[in-house]
């Protein structure tokens, strides 16, 4: 990391700690229905209850719910029966993963494009997360896909950083050059301040280590970095760890037991990635 990089680092972290930049905000509906459906206390008629409470989520989900990503063969047209027919921890996914999306809404004009290509971003690879997670018998598809929406979220603050106090960087370079080198620890924090499971804290803080290994079995960081290779949108080089082009070298992508030689996705993969990525960006 360069000397200047480090000092705006710093000043980043400070200004975080001192309350100057707002972290992104949950609704306070999906972080009840999330904290209540971890302690196991919570029927289908308590969280539609809840859900009510937000007619914009409880309409998202709904929407979702009757998307050709959960194949409804009848209409789910109540709250109640979408979290009956989907469970109640999936509905608990959903409902944080339709929060997600509020985060990256810019609130000035001049933000609106970078945030929208960050959250296409981060559709784009919970999507794949999505798809490759149904062959892992060991993670829940719909966590996996949370999981991607949210690796990348440590660089709103900083855009947003940059567009309040422009004199701190030269050009767009500069900005990109800082989100590289310190997303992932503003991420860990944004999802620390959000009392996430260390499951996707771990995703934010370590999708961009490509080197990083471990002794069990594939977890969410892993199916992160293999949708990240699998995309569009896996930068060369993460700040100073350059990408091997040799898949084979990389921990993840044999700890998914994935082709290093070849793109895991297939014709009927290619489908469902195609209704997963419509489905969350319609919602």
């Amino acid at each position: 990391m360069s000397e200047k990089n480090q000092k705006i680092r710093q000043q980043l972290f400070k200004a975080i700690e001192t309350d100057q930049i707002k972290l992104p905000t949950l609704p306070e509906v999906a972080l009840k229905i999330r904290e209540a459906v971890e302690k196991d206390n919570m029927s289908a008629v308590d969280i539609a209850e809840l859900l009510v409470q937000d007619s914009s989520l409880s309409a998202r989900l709904l929407q979702l719910a009757n998307s050709p990503l959960y194949r409804a063969r009848t209409e789910i047209d109540s709250l109640q029966m979408a979290i009956t027919r989907l469970g109640v921890r999936i509905v608990k996914d959903l409902v944080v993963m339709l929060a997600i999306k509020q985060a990256f809404k810019a609130q000035s004009k001049s933000l609106e494009k970078q945030f929208k290509a960050l959250w296409q971003t981060s559709v784009d690879v919970a999507a794949i997360c999505r798809v490759l997670a149904k062959a892992q018998n060991s993670l829940d598809v719909e966590h996996a896909m949370l999981g991607g929406l949210i690796h990348n979220i440590g660089a709103l603050p900083i855009i947003e950083l940059a567009d309040r106090q422009p004199a701190l960087f030269n050009d767009s370079k500069e900005i990109q050059s800082v989100i590289t080198d310190i997303q992932a620890e503003v991420g860990e924090k944004i999802l620390s301040f959000w009392n996430f499971p260390s499951t996707l804290i771990a995703v934010a803080g370590q999708w961009n280590n490509f080197t990083r290994n471990h002794d069990s079995v594939a977890d969410y960081v892993d199916i992160v970095q293999a949708a990240i290779l699998h995309s569009q949108h896996c930068p060369a080089r993460i700040g100073q760890i350059k990408v091997p082009d040799d898949w084979s070298a990389i921990p993840a992508i044999n700890k998914l037991g994935l082709d290093p030689n070849g793109c895991a996705i297939n014709e009927s993969m290619q489908n469902q990635l195609n209704e997963t990525r419509e489905s969350l960006m319609q919602a």
